[in-house]
């Protein structure tokens, strides 16, 4: 058998598990990560940023929903104050040539209840009316909300009225005040109504 040549030798050598283990790579141990100062920072700015959008935003929709409740507070007053505005005018507008036409306006948006009341006091009025011939014409001055209590409204009205009577020729200009009740509730009903026995009674 022939000798192996040097080179030959070296070869093999090289090709054995000395040369194996040279070549595999080596275990790896625990991994650590290393985070810079400044990704740090980055991180803290990030989240307090978030944190002030989201306070910001919290604080806006808080502020925005008040608004909103004040402003629907505002319209529901104003609403109330123009319907006892309105009847005050019409309840205040007389004339005994036509007194059928103001019981009509007189329980116009009222409640079945105050209906039937005004009804009655319309009766009673009426025979102080027509003998002292009663005319009168009215004109809106203010109204005010004076109190609200879940919805239910007392409106005080002031109306400008020029009367004219067997007693006053001479048309006589006064102030008539109306304090209505309306309840929002019940599609803004008014449930209540008083002044307007001092009108006539005050002549």
């Amino acid at each position: 058998m022939a000798d192996s040549a040097p080179g030959d030798l070296d070869e093999a050598e090289g090709s054995g598990p000395a040369a194996e283990s040279d070549s595999a790579p080596a275990a790896s141990g625990p991994r650590q990560v290393s985070l810079s100062v400044k990704t740090l920072l980055s991180g803290a700015v990030i989240l307090v940023l978030a944190i002030g959008l989201a306070v910001m935003t919290w604080l806006y929709m808080g502020e925005r929903a008040t608004v909103q409740a004040n402003a629907e507070a505002s319209r529901n007053e104003h609403r109330a104050e123009q319907v006892a505005l309105d009847y005050a005018v019409t309840a205040a507008a007389m004339n005994f040539q036509d007194l059928n036409g103001w019981k009509t306006n007189l329980v116009k948006g009222t409640s079945p209840e105050l209906t039937d009341k005004l009804s009655k006091a319309a009766g009673s009025m009426e025979q102080l009316l027509v003998p002292l011939q009663w005319s009168s014409t009215s004109e809106p001055l203010a109204a005010t909300v004076r109190s609200e209590t879940g919805g239910v409204y007392v409106v005080d009205a002031f109306v400008s009225v020029l009367t004219k009577t067997t007693q006053a020729p001479d048309n006589l200009q006064s102030t008539a005040t109306y304090s209505i009740t309306i309840d929002a509730n019940n599609d803004w009903l008014i449930t209540d109504v008083g002044g307007i026995g001092a009108v006539v009674a005050g002549r």
